[in-house]
């Protein structure tokens, strides 16, 4: 048998179990639980869970693809991703018992929930769906690039592109159109054993085989590669100590509200449990250094890689030197943490849709059990809608999402002040929160697409966050929210651990 049928069965076996355990997964669950059970497993996911749904989130093909290409083209800024990751969970820490009491207590299962609940407006939840599903859009399609890249390179062109495309799309919206939150936990269980075996195997192999050890191979990187273990990093990269620092602060205050994490908030069976959960992630981050480290061992093995070639760096040291079976269970590993994120991501538009915008149709928004049949329906249908539009958009016209997937993460910050500072501030009113959200997307599309990024050496998104943080509570200050806007509370999102009456309140409204 030939190497790539080797590993293209090897692939195959693999996807087949992924498909099987998304299902398994609702096994016995029946079609109950409505929205709240498909979307954020009804609400009963225990801290193991959690933690490998939270950590597959972060663990991407970016990893395996970008982290390597960045630790190939630049060294030293990758670093940022482990940064800037380790500080969000901190702040993790303290904000995700917060929404998830909250969103426990009002029956909310997404951030639009949140943002229609708090400022008393549904139409501003739909409107914040709509947004923010442009800003996820990109990452489905990088996700299924990722996937379509990884299966080709390990299959040894066995799968073309195209198909590889369509089988990272099929595979995955057949577990999660059916089994949803809790069939993603599930396959990343399976996805997290592969992944912290098959990167502990390279992060011992690859300096071994390659060179005489760490040693050998980090004398080298130090005497003959030095300006990839510094910042700027090689090649006159734009991102110094200023962009660097920026970058980490504004993304670890962005990954708290971003609506793949907010689903694993609210997917728990207990704030105790995202606080214990909190602590263990930043562990999971030790293996984010062993792409990079081989991206950049990559430079002495498969010297002159450019553009979108660097990002195979790791992948053709994998298939340069292992046998077919060995390339094939890295390959599924590589292609589960596409998978995995891929659907988080289109089950979260599905339900922000399914919760925000389609409650909103005259015809079922004043029918609560119309409302309730539709909701779940219709947030099926807007996954399967949202994955195939991103892969029709991966075949016929891949730069449009590649460019709107440049100010997706600094976009998603500008929810910042109309989300947390909200639901700890009774006094922001919608109109300060909207005029500032306005103006933080309208900064970053400005500076981004006209390559001001960075800008003054910092992150452009952080530009346009100080500017919508400004507009917001100026004003803010000028029309404060009036008491039809303000909900009851002196505090609209308590801690659930200090307050022991949001604890029960909570506990009681699960």
């Amino acid at each position: 048998m030939s190497d790539g049928a080797v590993a293209t069965t090897l692939f195959g076996v693999f996807m087949v179990v992924t498909v099987a355990l998304g299902l398994l997964a609702v096994r016995g669950k029946g079609s109950g639980g409505g929205l709240a059970e498909w979307s954020v497993g009804g609400r009963s996911l225990g801290a193991v869970f959690i933690w490998v749904l939270m950590a597959g989130e972060g663990y991407t093909s970016f990893s395996y693809l970008g982290a390597a290409g960045w630790g190939y083209n630049f060294g030293a800024p990758v670093l940022y991703v482990v940064a800037y990751m380790s500080c969000g969970y901190a702040v993790g820490y303290v904000v995700g018992p917060m929404l998830w009491a909250y969103a426990r207590r009002h029956g909310l299962v997404s951030i639009t929930d949140m943002v229609a609940h708090r400022y008393g407006k549904p139409w501003v939840g739909a409107a914040v769906a709509v947004l923010v599903t442009v800003f996820l859009l990109p990452y489905i399609q990088l996700q299924i690039t990722g996937m379509g890249v990884v299966v080709s390179t390990i299959s040894y062109g066995a799968i073309s592109l195209d198909w590889a495309y369509f089988i990272g799309f099929a595979v995955t919206t057949g577990f999660v159109v059916v089994s949803g939150l809790r069939g993603s936990a599930w396959v990343s269980v399976l996805k997290d054993l592969l992944v912290i075996v098959t990167l502990a195997f390279l992060a011992l192999y690859v300096p071994v085989h390659y060179f005489d050890g760490y040693g050998d191979f980090l004398g080298r990187l130090i005497e003959e590669k030095s300006a990839w273990l510094t910042l700027p990093g090689s090649g006159g990269s734009p991102y110094g100590q200023g962009w660097f620092a920026t970058t980490t602060f504004l993304n670890a205050l962005t990954v708290v509200i971003f609506p793949t994490t907010v689903a694993g908030y609210l997917g728990a069976r207990s704030a105790d449990g995202l606080r214990r959960n909190a602590m263990w992630l930043p562990a999971y981050n030790i293996l984010l250094f062993v792409p990079m480290l081989l991206g950049m061992a990559a430079l002495f093995v498969v010297p002159g890689l450019t553009g979108a070639e660097s990002n195979l760096a790791l992948l053709k040291l994998v298939v340069d030197s292992l046998p077919a079976w060995a390339v094939g269970i890295i390959g599924v590993a590589a292609a589960l943490s596409s998978i995995v994120p891929m659907a988080v991501f289109m089950l979260v538009i599905g339900t922000m849709w399914g919760s925000s915008v389609f409650p909103l149709v005259p015809r079922w928004r004043d029918a609560p059990d119309a409302r309730r049949s539709v909701q779940k329906t219709g947030s099926q249908i807007v996954v399967v809608v949202a994955g195939a539009l991103a892969l029709v958009l991966t075949y016929v016209a891949p730069n449009t999402l590649v460019r709107l997937s440049l100010i997706s993460y600094e976009g998603m910050a500008q929810l910042v002040p109309m989300l947390l500072v909200g639901l700890v501030w009774r006094r922001l009113s919608l109109v300060g929160a909207l005029s500032g959200l306005l103006v933080g997307v309208g900064v970053v599309c400005g500076l981004v697409f006209s390559e001001h990024d960075p800008v003054w050496g910092m992150n452009a998104g952080i530009v346009a966050l100080a500017a919508n943080l400004a507009v917001t509570l100026v004003v803010t200050y000028v029309c404060p929210a009036d008491r039809d806007e303000r909900p009851d509370g002196e505090v609209l999102a308590r801690d659930p651990i200090s307050d022991p009456k949001e604890t029960t309140d909570a506990v009681a409204a699960g």
